[in-house]
């Protein structure tokens, strides 16, 4: 019988903008302690207990702490303190009890506090630095993961989702699961390699569907895997809105004790991925041309505007979108997502029915610009919840916190007190609303929007807008050394560099 510590810090950060991640933003998603994480049965954890019960495996009672959030903008130093305290604390009390023979723990990979850039690679470090060099560390990752010299030297093995959009969460955590049981039971040595060629890209052209540039990286990266001399592969889209040196994407190889099979490969694989740069640069709109193209062509069209994505960290209270709008006059529809806890508040307040001025947007995250005063009527209250469909989060329930429909001119501005995860569009039909009836849908997320949409619309027009979460990473303000790196350096000789 094995005993294994498994816990969860799952949250992607934003250095350039979006509401400050506290302890709170993991209660409203997820904040499990001990035997509580043992009754999940869904995403990374649930793949994970699924093996373990094949194998007679034991976590009882080594499980630690499962804390997740909506992406958003850094944590706050207490809440990652207080969830390394208890994810090591229970790690230190298992140890001392000899019930500890591996670490299972599912990460983000692009988690960062007000201190630290490379949380993942802190904690594992902390992990390490407690087990010793002796108990296998094994961490599953969103294929969005900045991957650093420091998680590579503190983990036996990582593994990677390989869908975008995400919907593979659970066999990830089925994976991760089988390294731990390979290793403990003698069948595999790791060796890890990380090829990372610098490409800094939006995820707008970051699809694993079809026939796409990274769909392509990924299906090289799962051919190298079916070698009988490979145990995994992970390709990785990096999330450029970080602000830490040497920023890429590329892939992961994990051969069994070939440490130069490992170097060798992983560097083919970044190769590979540094010739798709090109094609995941997107196409982009201005505003006013989205919206005569629009007009100009029947049926729905979705606008998205991925600079103001909750789902990568943003605020997701822009409002740019609402003058232009507005000015096509109360007969063009128009349906508008944006954070605003202060108006959605007063419009709780007013009641449904009421017409009351409110100033709407930016007030999370001022820097990109600044609110619009309106004369809006309310037409709908909800207390915000509804129930993801699919992904990473199926049958969970997310929370935008006290929400409020009210018309503007034509446009229905849907107000949240919370940014939540946009998937499917679960949050219009929890307000009530009916997106087939609308001219112009904005969407604020740089993928999932084709399929929350697809149904009703196949005219997708994204934007080129100020925000944390731009579609090109060209105009962000980068501190550290992220250079040189595409899109602002396209011809670099032998970029590719190898963590091992």
């Amino acid at each position: 019988m094995h005993h294994i510590y498994i816990s969860a810090l799952l949250v992607e950060c934003n250095h350039f903008g979006g509401i400050p991640t506290d302890i709170d933003s993991f209660r409203r998603t997820q904040y499990l302690l001990g035997d509580e994480i043992l009754k999940l049965t869904e995403g990374t954890i649930g793949g994970y207990l699924d093996v373990f019960k094949q194998h007679a495996f034991d976590i009882v009672p080594l499980a630690g702490i499962a804390a997740t959030a909506c992406p958003g903008g850094l944590v706050q130093d207490s809440a990652y303190l207080q969830i390394k305290a208890n994810l090591i604390d229970g790690l230190t009390a298992a140890l001392k009890a000899d019930r500890l023979d591996g670490v299972l723990l599912a990460l983000h990979g692009s988690a960062a506090s007000e201190s630290l850039c490379d949380l993942e690679g802190d904690l594992l470090q902390a992990v390490r630095q407690v087990v010793g060099e002796d108990v296998p560390i094994v961490a599953t990752l969103d294929l969005h993961a900045h991957i650093t010299p420091q998680m590579i030297e503190h983990s036996d093995v990582l593994v990677a989702w390989e869908t975008y959009p995400h919907r593979d969460a659970h066999e990830t955590g089925m994976r991760g699961a089988q390294a731990i049981v390979d290793i403990l039971r003698g069948d595999l040595k790791p060796t890890m390699s990380m090829g990372l060629a610098p490409v800094l890209v939006g995820a707008i052209n970051g699809t694993t569907d079809g026939n796409g540039p990274f769909a392509r990286t990924m299906h090289r990266a799962k051919q190298l895997e079916a070698r009988p001399d490979v145990y995994s592969t992970s390709a990785f889209l990096v999330h450029p809105y970080l602000d830490a040196p040497q920023m890429g994407g590329g892939g992961l190889i994990v051969t069994n004790d070939d440490q130069e099979l490992a170097d060798q490969l992983a560097r083919e694989l970044a190769e590979f991925y540094w010739e798709q740069r090109f094609l995941l640069e997107p196409e982009l709109f201005g505003v006013d041309d989205a919206i005569q193209f629009g007009l100009a062509n029947d049926g729905p069209i979705v606008i998205v505007e991925t600079a103001d994505c909750c789902g990568g960290g943003a605020a997701g209270d822009s409002v740019q979108l609402l003058p232009a709008l507005m000015a096509l006059g109360p007969d063009v529809s128009s349906v508008l997502p944006v954070v605003d806890r202060a108006a959605a508040t007063k419009c709780h307040q007013a009641g449904e029915g009421s017409i009351l001025t409110l100033e709407i947007g930016h007030q999370h995250d001022p820097k990109w610009g600044d609110p619009i005063r309106v004369e809006a009527e309310v037409l709908r209250l909800t207390d915000g919840r509804f129930t993801y469909s699919g992904g990473i989060w199926d049958r969970c329930e997310g929370n935008m916190g006290p929400a409020a429909v009210v018309r503007v001119e034509g446009v229905l501005v849907c107000l949240a007190s919370f940014p939540t995860y946009e998937w499917c569009g679960e949050q219009y039909p929890a307000l009530g609303i009916d997106v087939t009836q609308a001219k112009f849908i904005v969407a604020k997320n740089p993928m999932n929007y084709r399929m929350a949409f697809e149904h009703c619309s196949q005219v997708f027009m994204v934007l080129d807008t100020r925000g944390p979460t731009p579609a090109t990473c060209r105009h962000l303000p980068y501190s550290q050394a992220v250079r040189p790196a595409f899109p602002w350096d396209p011809e670099l000789d032998s970029p590719v560099r190898v963590i091992h």
